[in-house]
């Protein structure tokens, strides 16, 4: 987030918008995160086409989409939202009831940042906003658990969720062997400072390695550098 014009280092709230076909649904959200003072809602969505237009009149920081909403669907609607060529848009968070892979992986391929079922906390849903708002990607625990079973199993080679064909890693020979080890530790979940202490680097350091990771392999986030890595073998349960 960037500063409040004239005013170097004050923070503006990371804005909200809230797309979700069921009111008293978008309700609690708003009453949750408005107590929040570094968070603000900006907007509401019943559906999925509205959500695409808001996001392109209100440009949030982050959109908490539903999955299932009628006419234009919370994973098409995610699909207009990160489409190529808005690399400045929003990160999107997929919230959903339903606790199904073909929605995880299908929510992954449209280009969520995140992904956490609505039986999760208020702690844990204000903290997935700051999380993905500073550009990391996020998976609840036990989707990240499943992200790695499926993408090791037996005979799933070549399923993308990260849009590449089957076949050889696109981008992966132009890592340095540095941002190998980087992507190695980024896809067992360290996280920057992890890393840091691992590699005997600075934060800063850490982060350029992992944004440059993410560019030579055409991956909008860490959510996505995770199941690259599994998907194509850069890194196996275990090793």
């Amino acid at each position: 987030m960037s500063g409040v014009a004239g005013l170097p280092g004050v923070q503006q709230p990371i804005r909200v918008l809230v797309a979700d076909d069921q009111h008293l649904v978008r309700t609690g959200f708003r009453v949750i995160l408005e107590v929040e003072d570094d968070i603000e809602v900006v907007g509401e969505a019943a559906d999925g086409e509205r959500a695409v237009s808001m996001t392109r009149a209100l440009h949030p920081d982050v959109v908490l989409m539903d999955v299932e909403m009628p006419g234009v669907d919370g994973l098409e609607a995610t699909r207009r939202i990160t489409a190529p060529g808005d690399a400045d848009g929003p990160a999107v968070l997929i919230l959903t009831t339903f606790d199904r892979d073909d929605y995880l992986f299908s929510a992954l391929r449209a280009g969520a940042s995140g992904f956490l079922l609505k039986n999760g906390t208020p702690e844990s849903l204000i903290e997935a906003i700051r999380v993905v708002a500073r550009g990391d990607g996020l998976l609840a625990p036990e989707i990240t658990r499943r992200v790695i079973a499926t993408f090791t199993r037996p005979g799933t080679a070549g399923t993308s969720a990260t849009g590449g064909a089957a076949g050889g890693p696109p981008g992966l020979d132009e890592l340095t062997p540095r941002e190998r080890e980087v992507l190695d530790l980024v896809a067992r979940g360290a996280s920057n400072a992890e890393i840091a202490a691992h590699l005997h680097l600075g934060e800063a350091t850490v982060k350029t390695h992992v944004s440059r990771v993410l560019a030579k392999l055409g991956l909008r986030d860490r959510v996505q550098a995770v199941v690259f890595a599994y998907e194509h073998g850069v890194v196996r349960p275990g090793a």
